[in-house]
């Protein structure tokens, strides 16, 4: 188009032609509402008007001479157009179309609406974008797609600034001169940040009262509490350069979702929820559960729009530092995407930070202050939504979203809810409703009275003794909804800032949680989660102190057992004052004799734990004191889930063993991926009983409110989905991510909000470049698959070479037609004869059918039928199916255990020996692994693992408790050593404490990473048991909680503390 009017007099009749023709193509690109950039030389394209504005504006002000390419108009700086919704359809020069992988230019097409307002930004930009590295640089490397490879090299890899910049040097120097490398991280993050979304910076008063926003913007001094918005200089009346006294980081979420939604691969799998959802009645996401389809009903026009977003948020403190002797505490504000598929929506890459609250010390109850920016967003995008492009479907539509709970540890559970998590009503179920009494001794509180959890008619409501000395005649109230709570809270008045003293109601609630600002937040379920992680770790670390009797982390001793005793409880653990110099403390039934400590400390640390399973947990046992230490959070979860149960085998009387036995089982199945919904209801009741029996066992003292807590996990699971979306791990994960971040110690949020934003623009670049992969989403496991370790080529015999491919005939379907067809009769003996004559048969079976000259043989089969090669590959480790396995020989000398395996066989079971129809069943198989070996078929290759078997007869067993024990000295049939690596599946073996001869088999879990089922590290853990224990049902209260089979504890007496009680009671 002719341009040249654009530099006539505007009272031509030749510059309003142009004017007239230019926004006839304008408007035909026009974006939302037929508003166009407005090219006068006071807009400059920055602002939006309608056509008859824009005339006005042109006619008025002037048209901006230095526009002649109007790439806000339906051209491109490739010289293409620009579709209705203002995203560029760039034709791409031939150098780029070349490389088809790396399509950078779709990025900037993207990318290019973001760049309304910073047209020199995206024409910098897109120079990058077209310059090659060098001239003739191989692979089309752009600057820009240089950087961004590199750079997702350095956040992939944790390479700090200082090594980076030397790396950049060190490249540049070795490409040919001159080139486009940038030679420092400053350039570089200088150049990715421009692509990242931004963020902004609020001031806050240093007592946490107010935001600086709004109305209080311009404010030099807290309207609250009157202290100064700046530092001051020590000593000095007097500002220092205007340094704010705290800041807080917001990144708005808005912007990120309409970038997201603009990627079509991950506008496809926002909607997965409701496209490729299984549904099949069991819970496997949230939105499989009451919660996500109470919103549906509710609110059908929100419901009715699959992309509509449903999040979960997530905040915690961290210590920036990593150092736990520095008071330092810097909170995050995460939002989790559920609409993703659940191998997707906890990762890095679309878990997303929205606030940095700066530290040093936490938010408390003022939480609320800084969450209001973050709130009103939210609030924005469920009443009246932004506009938003789906690349997936190529349309503009309202995305709309819902806040569904958030996800926290205890303590920041009352922060958000605004209920007090101390004191007798520490329960925010239960509320007035909760059980509590403070025991005197220990000055702490104990919830107990779990028995109001049974059904009426249910045995343990009548004892009397072994509990708390009264029957139970309560009932259960129903928790309070949304509705009853708000009520409640509505008059609360609440003045925020630290120092201030709030009265609050009924002793709980301590403030209206701006969360019921969010219109349908009184119409959740559950608003806020129990931390599965948190509790878990704490029962742990309870019921380990306990049974070890380690100092400052039992719950026994001299003043628990004063406290049973002023309870009228227990009488028989009394203790005993001997001449006044020392008190003896009776065995009880829940600590374990020294003896029995030495055996469980000595089992966990001879434990092997397959590749990845846990941490060492040798390193965990501590044989000079006999206890357990530095016990992490996941530490507690593998005890939990698997190794305590075994560990306590033989040890502690059996109602004990059994009752800690079914808590774990417990813990096992809530953290299940996939949960059937009648179940929940069967582990409500079960768990109930078990904490009964805990009371009925263990102290007062061990009843902390988070042991309590179990007892209302089910509920939530059935409200909301499975426990795995809603903990705190990989929040915890992702926060060592951020503490990565820190380049600077005194500006920690200031480095993890700027290294964020720039893998956030690496992360979005990365999507464009095939070849890169992204930092947020794990390597796929398959590319690790077939890992070998310990090559070497050896002649191996015949007939055990025949053994092998026996099997692998046996176990290819292209093969199943010729085995049938050999085993047309049917009888017991032709099982020896097909085993002797099939490789045979089957050879000439082939021959035969290739001899025709219409034939259907593949080239499988015809390799198969030839037989492998003499010379076998034997390995002493191989990967495959998300497992690493290792030979027996390798585990010898390693410290962890890789060799053990089961596979689900086909077997052949007779009634005696003169039966003539023998009948097949699936059954276990457990062994080693001997050797690995990589049978060779010259166009393919098979790899087979020989084991040592166990003999299923005599060497396996089912215990009372469900426990699997294998005896691995009972070998079963040598003559079928062999399975193919595919079928495998890792075990591993714990010797039985109480009988070293049999070995309790634990079942290993698959890490796999790829786009369909995701195992995690903490995802889910196999049942170490078959089933449930059951418990006795004991009607005779006379219980013994004495130990008759171990001694008592004797405990000094310091004289110079009795004299001084003395002194002051006298």
């Amino acid at each position: 188009m002719d341009r040249s009017w654009m530099f006539k007099n505007r009272t031509t009749d030749a510059f309003e032609i142009g004017v007239n023709d230019f926004l006839r193509q304008a408007v035909a690109h026009a974006g939302i509402g037929n508003r166009i950039y407005c090219p006068c030389l006071k807009c400059g394209n920055k602002a939006l008007y309608k056509v008859h504005e824009v005339k006005g504006h042109i006619f008025y002000n002037g048209f901006d001479t230095n526009y002649q390419r109007w790439i806000w108009h339906g051209e491109s700086h490739l010289g293409s157009t620009v579709n209705n919704l203002g995203v560029t359809s760039i034709t791409v020069p031939p150098l780029m179309q070349e490389d088809d992988d790396d399509d950078i230019f779709d990025m900037m097409q993207d990318v290019e609406e973001e760049f309304v307002d910073r047209p020199d930004q995206f024409e910098k930009l897109l120079s990058d974008a077209e310059k090659p590295l060098y001239d003739g640089c191989p692979n089309n490397y752009t600057k820009l797609s240089a950087l961004v490879r590199l750079y997702n090299l350095k956040a992939a890899n944790g390479w700090s600034d200082k090594s980076f910049s030397d790396l950049l040097v060190a490249i540049s120097d070795m490409l040919p001169r001159p080139n486009e490398l940038h030679t420092s991280m400053y350039q570089v993050k200088k150049t990715m940040s421009s692509l990242g979304m931004g963020y902004e910076k609020i001031h806050a008063c240093r007592s946490d009262c107010v935001l600086y926003r709004k109305e209080y913007k311009d404010l030099e001094c807290c309207p609250v509490c009157g202290v100064s918005r700046w530092k001051l200089e020590k000593n000095k009346d007097m500002n220092k350069k205007a340094v704010p006294a705290k800041v807080i980081w917001y990144i708005p979420p808005i912007p990120r979702f309409r970038r997201l939604f603009r990627n079509d691969a991950h506008a496809k799998n926002l909607t997965w929820h409701a496209t490729e959802r299984i549904k099949d009645g069991m819970l496997r996401h949230p939105a499989d559960a009451p919660q996500w389809k109470t919103i549906d009903i509710m609110y059908p026009e929100f419901g009715t729009e699959s992309r509509n977003l449903r999040l979960g948020l997530a905040a915690d403190g961290m210590n920036p530092h990593s150092n736990q002797s520095t008071s330092y505490s810097t909170w995050p504000v995460i939002l989790v995407n559920y609409n993703l598929p659940p191998h997707l929506c906890m990762k890095r890459k679309f878990v997303m930070l929205t606030m940095l609250i700066s530290g040093p010390k936490q938010p408390g109850n003022d939480i609320d202050v800084f969450l209001a920016p973050l709130i009103e967003d939210l609030k924005l995008l469920w009443e009246e939504g932004v506009e938003c492009f789906d690349g997936y479907r190529n349309e503009t539509f309202k995305l709309r979203a819902t806040l569904m709970w958030t996800i926290n540890d205890f303590p920041a559970y009352g922060n958000l809810s605004g209920y007090s998590v101390k004191g007798y009503k520490a329960c925010p179920i239960c509320g007035n409703d909760t059980c509590s009494e403070r025991l005197k001794h220990r000055k702490k509180i104990c919830f107990m009275g779990h028995r109001r959890f049974l059904p009426q008619a249910h045995q343990f409501r009548k004892q009397k003794k072994n509990f708390n000395g009264q029957p139970e005649h309560e009932k259960v109230l129903q928790p309070l909804t949304g509705v009853q709570i708000l009520q409640s809270v509505s008059d609360l008045h609440v003045e925020f800032g630290k120092g201030k003293k709030n009265l609050s109601v009924d002793g709980a609630w301590k403030k209206k949680s701006i969360f019921f600002d969010l219109p349908y937040w009184k119409d959740l379920y559950v608003r806020h989660n129990l931390d599965v992680m948190h509790i878990e770790k704490n029962v742990c670390e309870s019921l380990i102190g306990t049974l070890l009797n380690i100092p400052g982390k039992t719950k026994d001793g001299e003043k628990t057992r004063l406290d049973m005793a002023e309870m009228g409880i227990r009488e028989s653990l009394k203790p005993i004052t001997e001449s006044g110099r020392r008190t003896f403390l009776p065995p009880a039934c829940y600590v374990l004799s020294r003896s029995e400590k030495r055996q469980f400390c000595s089992t966990i640390s001879e434990i092997k734990v397959p590749m990845g399973y846990s941490s060492n947990v040798r390193n965990l046992v501590q044989m000079k004191d006999l206890r357990l230490i530095k016990l992490k959070s996941h530490d507690c979860h593998t005890l939990m889930q698997q190794l305590l149960p075994v560990a306590i085998r033989g040890l502690l009387p059996k109602q004990v063993r059994t009752v800690i036995v079914r808590l774990c089982y417990f813990f096992n199945a809530i953290c299940s991926k996939v949960i059937d919904p009648i179940k929940i209801d069967e582990l409500q009741e079960e768990v109930v009983v078990t904490l009964c029996l805990l009371e009925k066992y263990f102290p007062p003292a061990f009843f902390d409110v988070m042991v309590h807590l179990i007892v209302h996990l089910p509920r939530e699971i059935k409200l909301c989905g499975p426990v795995w979306l809603r903990w705190m791990y990989p929040m915890e994960r992702y926060m060592k991510i951020l503490k990565g971040y820190v380049r600077n110690r005194s500006r920690p949020e200031g480095c993890i909000i700027e290294c964020y934003v720039v893998e956030e623009a690496v992360e979005f670049c990365s999507e464009y470049l095939e070849s890169t992969p992204t930092i947020g989403i794990p390597k796929s496991l398959e590319s690790r698959q077939n890992v070998r370790m310990g090559f070497k080529v050896t002649p191996v015999e015949y007939k055990m070479l025949c053994e092998a491919h026996f099997y692998v005939l046996q176990n290819t379907p292209e093969v199943d037609c010729y085995r049938l067809e050999h085993l047309t009769r049917g009888e017991k003996w032709l099982q020896a004869e097909h085993r002797r004559c099939f490789i045979r048969w089957v050879r000439q079976r082939i021959e035969t059918e290739l001899a025709k000259p219409e034939h259907c043989i593949t080239q499988t089969l015809r390799w198969l039928a030839n037989e492998p090669r003499r010379d076998v590959i034997r390995y002493s480790g191989y990967g495959i199916n998300g497992y690493t396995f290792h030979t027996c020989e390798h585990d010898l000398r390693s410290t962890t255990q890789n060799s053990g395996v089961t596979v689900e066989g086909e077997s052949l079971h007779v009634s005696s020996a003169k039966d003539k129809n023998p009948v097949y069943a699936n059954m276990s198989y457990y062994g080693v692994i001997e050797d690995i070996w990589e049978l060779n078929y010259t166009s393919f290759k098979v790899a087979v693992f020989r084991c040592k078997w166990v003999n299923n007869k005599t060497g396996v067993k089912v215990d009372e408790n469900g426990f699997t024990l294998v005896d691995l000295n009972k070998e079963g049939d040598s003559s079928d050593q062999f399975i193919m690596a595919s079928q495998a599946k890792q075990v591993f073996y714990v010797s039985n404490p109480n009988d070293g001869r049999w070995s309790v088999v634990l079942t290993s879990k698959p890490k796999l990473y790829d786009s369909g089922d995701v195992c995690d590290n903490i995802e889910e853990t196999p049942s170490f048991s078959q089933r449930l224990p059951e418990c006795e049902d004991d009607q005779n209260e006379d219980v013994s909680y004495v130990r008759e089979d171990c001694e008592g504890e004797y405990i000094e007496v310091d004289n110079s503390k009795m004299n001084k009680r003395k002194k002051f009671t006298s």
